[in-house]
């Protein structure tokens, strides 16, 4: 076998290695759990390879790259494309979500956005005692004067505030990560429960049986509307979150053809990885996506994600 030849299968093998247990419905653990977050440069690569395989005149080599990337096709390209919408006619929801750094966010500009922005509801991650009393003393509590707030210290605190009466729900807890829950009665008449989503994030080696029990505690589509927002630690490739849509959600990003947005790393943090989409507004699929947005927030590694829905 010439050295073409191996230079051609060496780029082609491994992406469509990937296509195949990306496509499979199976989810390995490490290293593919933290893995599959780069599907999308994958993809590319796999196009990459087809383009080599091209040019040095492999052609078996060429047909598998080029099966790869129609493979991946069906699961990459949605994101950039909008979708419908329901006929929802019921009132607007405005949704921000963000994960503060253990506390650590600019209270100043946080605030800011919650002024521009209009929230009706504000998810918080990584919600330390001192971040509450910061964004109190701020103004917080007058602007958005409800609260399920369960700050702790370190990275396991949540928390949900709102314009409009909540009603707490039972905080979901595993490995430490709180995900706060309420239930949001709106002047529109209709109650939606609002889950403040932040499970433990991937480890980058070993198992990671409290990242997936995290995702997979999360309450399921159904009768009563939910919003899920905040810092999944999982992006549109990983299963938990392709079995949360397929049980009666859409992403808020995906439906807007705003689905390859990174939110983490934010520029300017200490890590170096490339940008992956791992904050989300799940909305209840009888929701309309009326507009996503992608933001920054100083001195937190993750971009807050601002979603404006119309009840159904």
């Amino acid at each position: 076998m010439g050295v073409r030849t191996w230079m051609s299968w060496i780029v082609v093998v491994p992406f469509a290695g990937w296509a195949v247990v990306r496509l499979s419905g199976f989810e390995p653990d490490w290293p593919w759990v933290p893995m599959v977050a780069y599907t999308p440069y994958a993809g590319f690569g796999a196009v990459l390879g087809v383009l080599l395989a091209v040019l040095l005149k492999r052609w078996a080599a060429g047909t598998v790259a080029l099966v790869s990337v129609l493979a991946l096709v069906p699961a990459l390209l949605p994101r950039a494309l909008t979708d419908g919408n329901p006929d929802a006619g019921g009132p607007v929801l405005r949704v921000l979500a963000a994960n503060l750094l253990v506390g650590r966010a600019g209270t100043t500009e946080l605030m800011a956005l919650v002024t521009k922005l209009r929230p009706d509801v504000l998810t918080l991650q990584e919600f330390t005692p001192d971040a509450e009393e910061r964004l109190v003393e701020a103004g917080l509590s007058k602007v958005l004067p409800y609260a399920v707030s369960r700050p702790l210290p370190g990275v396991g605190g949540s928390a949900v505030y709102a314009r409009h009466p909540l009603t707490a729900g039972e905080t979901i807890n595993i490995g430490g990560f709180g995900q706060a829950r309420a239930w949001l009665k709106h002047p529109g008449g209709a109650r939606v429960e609002i889950v403040s989503v932040h499970p433990c994030a991937p480890k980058r080696i070993g198992r990671q049986p409290c990242w997936q029990s995290g995702l997979e505690a999360l309450p399921r589509g159904g009768k009563a509307l939910r919003v899920l927002a905040g810092d999944f630690n999982a992006t549109l490739d990983h299963l938990p979150i392709r079995d949360l849509l397929a049980a009666g959600y859409r992403d808020a990003a995906d439906v807007r053809g705003l689905g390859y947005l990174a939110t983490w790393p934010q520029e300017g943090s200490q890590t170096n990885l490339p940008g992956v989409a791992i904050d989300h507004v799940l909305a209840d699929s009888r929701m309309a996506v009326r507009r996503f947005e992608v933001l920054s927030l100083g001195r937190t590694d993750h971009r807050p994600v601002f979603a404006e829905l119309r009840l159904p």
